[in-house]
């Protein structure tokens, strides 16, 4: 099967969780008893990924590699890092990992990601994927928050970023895969209303040449990037964590 590389995309300067990042970046808060930038590493990890870039931004960045230094934790040889100056948004994040994925296909995952199980079925599947991209779906109650999927059977018709009102409750969660043609999009695109390079333009272009995929997620899924969904990622995790000790 294809080589796979991994990026987590950490930058961003957290606003919406002030105070609690005014003195570290938001990626390093804790998730009840790890801090939160060790989820989408393991995950990655775990799916058999282990050339992992780590794309961070702020006034903190140094404090991930006083962390996680090469990622001998995670039975890693050598963790990549990248920095991204201001908040371009995550299409521009992942541009600055063309270096790094040197014609690679790559499985991408927002640093403030949590899921209840691994990726490893999906990212097997995307590998055997002759081309495109490939994205998680989650039903979700709060789906206005999120880029939300038109779906037709099989089919993404559209992703609208953040509807006032959604066309569905499937919401694209923060696992994305691409193929190589991703950085070329990544240059054609221009900003959104918001000021910033919008991941879901790029899913979009996928959608456009008919080579954008989905699976729907199993188990549960939550960013981390409020106070509220902060507070949901610490209860599921704790929940999972106190469960997973019982049983064993």
């Amino acid at each position: 099967m294809r080589n796979l590389r991994g990026v987590i995309l950490a930058g961003g300067l957290g606003k919406r969780l002030l105070p609690l990042t005014k003195i570290t970046n938001k990626h390093l808060l804790p998730v009840y008893d790890k801090p939160m930038i060790y989820y989408p590493l393991t995950l990655l990890v775990r799916a058999g990924i282990k050339d992992i870039l780590i794309v961070t931004g702020g006034n903190h960045a140094g404090e991930f590699l006083r962390l996680l230094g090469n990622g001998h934790e995670f039975g890693l040889s050598h963790i990549h890092y990248a920095y991204q100056e201001g908040e371009g948004g995550i299409a521009e994040a992942l541009g600055l990992a063309q270096h790094f994925a040197k014609n690679s296909r790559i499985a991408v995952v927002l640093g403030d990601n949590i899921l209840e199980n691994g990726i490893k079925e999906y990212v097997d599947r995307f590998r055997r994927q002759k081309s495109g991209a490939r994205v998680l779906l989650k039903e979700v109650d709060d789906p206005e928050r999120f880029g939300v999927a038109t779906l037709k059977g099989r089919k993404i018709l559209a992703i609208e970023e953040k509807p006032k009102t959604p066309k569905s409750r499937y919401a694209v969660t923060g696992v994305y895969m691409y193929d190589e043609k991703v950085f070329e999009i990544i240059k054609s695109l221009k900003p959104s209303g918001r000021g910033e390079f919008e991941i879901t333009d790029v899913n979009n272009a996928y959608i456009r040449k008919n080579e954008l995929e989905f699976d729907v997620l199993k188990g549960w899924w939550t960013d981390s990037g409020t106070y509220d969904s902060l507070l949901r990622a610490n209860q599921l995790v704790a929940e999972k964590v106190k469960k997973g000790s019982s049983n064993g």
